[in-house]
This record gives C-alpha cells, structure tokens and sequence, in this order.
C-alpha cells in the first residue's frame, strides 16, 4: 500500500494529459510544461504504479490496460476537486453547505445569533451557524487553524496575521426589577449609591469596570453578590431590590423575557468595545467575508430591533449631597 502523503498528485494531472492528447509533446504544450518535465513525471508514475501506462505506437502513445483501469478513477478524483475549488471561489449563501465556527462567549452569544439568524433567514437554507464558547488565551491559534471562522471578544492584543473590526460599544444601563420600592423610571447618584448591587464577571476578585469609574470619581458602591453570567444576575435582580449595570446591548437581550426596567447610569460611561477577529488567510475569502458582513449587519441592527423591548428611561443626573 502507497499512503496518499507521499504521492504528489499532479502525477495524476500529467498522466491524464498524456492519456487524453496521445503523446508527450501535446501534453507538454497543454500543461505548460517543458517536454523533460512531462518526462519526468510520467517516468515517477510509471515507477509508482509498476507499469509502463503507455507504449509507444509510431507518433502516438497507446495506454496499457493498467493506464485504461486508472483513468476513469483519476479524472473522477480531478474533477471532484476542482469542482470544491470552484464551489470554494464561486460562494453562493442559497446553496453552499458550510458550517461556521464562530467564538463567543454567552452573553454575547444572546445578543448576536438570534439577530444574526433573522438576518440570513431564508438567504442560506443549507448553511449551519456553530457558536462555541472560545478562551480569550488560545482563540487566535483557533482562528489560524481554521477551527473558528471569526471570534467576538472585547479588545485584546492580536498578532499581524488576525484582523479585527470594531463591533458596537454602547452605553452601561442599570436594571431594575419592574417593581421596585424605590426605584421606578429613573435612577440619581446618591439612589444607586445607597442600594447594594450584584456584579457579575468571571473573574474570582477585582472591581468592575463600573467600580473603576466610580473610584476614579471618589464614589464606591456595596456589592452583595458577585455571579459569573449576566443571565444569572438579571433572573436575581428580577425577584429583589439589588440593582445590576451591564452594556445596554446585553441588557435588552438578556432581560426581554423579564420585564425588568432599564434605566440609564447615573454618571456618563461607554460599554466595552467589542471586537470581531478573524485569520489574514481569510480575508479575500468569499464565504468568510459574507459571514463577516452579516455579522457586522446584525451588530448595526438598532438595540431595539434586538426581540422585545423592556422599559427604558432616561434618568437625570444628580450627585449625591
């Protein structure tokens, strides 16, 4: 047996040359190649295969049985891969059959797919979108790869060969439960200072980036609870009086189905920037550029357009006594 890795495959290429023109010199001048080269080539073939493959007849020459045998397989074996070739350059949405590996984590998960498939709807019948959760330390390596398509990420360093675009940054919003004693279409300062709050990150210790905000302004807030996921912090700000800041986008994703009040945050401060990457070797690529562009669409898409709004309101800006 002749493992596959150790046969360069454009013996085959010259060999159905030779087969279909009758003879070296034709073959050379359809290849492009210099005669020594068809030669060449076909004498590798022939030690590959143990056998002549043609012999000549006068100006022409006549394939053996084995050559008659293998032609059928090797312009099956061409033609199936310069039909991918062609489907790869030539990328149609309607009828393409690719998956996309994208990375991401949860939350942004919740306020990327659903938007995203609305948009691609009926446009990309056999295409399959995959969200996999990706580790900030190792995406890159997944995207030089080709394990993932595209990866969404706040920004972090890249080396030359990732591209990137910004995504949407945002306002921060504080939620509220609908009902809540105190709080009830607006929030001040001195109000979200004096309620105790959950902060949600996947870190074990640190401040937010609200604490940092707030500490660089001279206020501190009283955290009760620190969880992992947004979700988990907005079902707990659903059933208590704690209060929740979070990136508007998120919010109105995560707390449609929950009624909960949006209201904005006391002191002025933009969401994280998020990021889309992907692999320079992609980037002229026809299928990972309409993926590229549809997310980008579906980020532009207005908050609001995001399923179901909750209440929003502005709140004035007050700071404490």
């Amino acid at each position: 047996m002749i493992h596959i890795s150790r046969i360069d495959l454009n013996l085959f290429v010259v060999f159905d040359a030779i087969y279909t023109e009758g003879g070296i010199t034709r073959a050379s001048e359809i290849l492009k190649l210099t005669q020594p080269a068809v030669s060449h080539a076909l004498a590798r073939l022939r030690t590959l295969v143990d056998d002549p493959l043609f012999v000549r007849q006068g100006h022409t020459m006549s394939p053996t049985p084995v050559a008659h045998e293998l032609i059928g397989p090797v312009r099956r074996a061409i033609a199936e891969i310069e039909g991918s070739l062609s489907q790869l350059s030539r990328f149609d949405p309607q009828t393409s059959q690719r998956e996309f590996k994208i990375g991401m984590h949860a939350i942004v998960e919740l306020a990327t797919i659903p938007a995203l498939m609305e948009l691609i709807g009926a446009a990309a019948p056999g295409i399959q979108i995959s969200s996999v959760v990706h580790n900030r330390s190792d995406f890159q390596t997944q995207l030089t790869s080709g394990k993932l398509a595209a990866a969404i990420d706040v920004l972090v360093p890249v080396t030359h060969n990732i591209h990137k675009q910004r995504l949407a940054g945002g306002k921060m919003v504080v939620v509220a439960r609908k009902d809540h004693p105190v709080v009830q279409g607006r929030i001040s300062l001195e109000t979200y200072l004096a309620h105790e709050h959950v902060l949600s990150s996947t870190r074990m210790e640190g401040p937010g980036m609200e604490d940092v905000e707030l500490s660089r302004l001279g206020w501190t807030r009283r955290i009760k609870l620190r969880c992992q996921n947004y979700w988990t912090a907005c079902k707990i700000v659903s059933t208590t009086d704690l209060l929740l800041t979070m990136p508007e986008r998120y919010a109105r994703a995560a707390n449609a189905p929950l009624d909960n009040q949006l209201l904005s945050f006391p002191i002025p401060m933009n969401a994280r920037d998020i990021y889309l990457y992907w692999h320079a070797s992609v980037e002229s690529d026809q299928a990972n550029r309409w993926l590229r562009d549809n997310l980008i669409a579906s980020f532009d898409a207005p908050a609001a357009e995001l399923g179901q709004t909750p209440t929003f309101v502005s709140s004035a800006l007050r700071a404490p006594p």
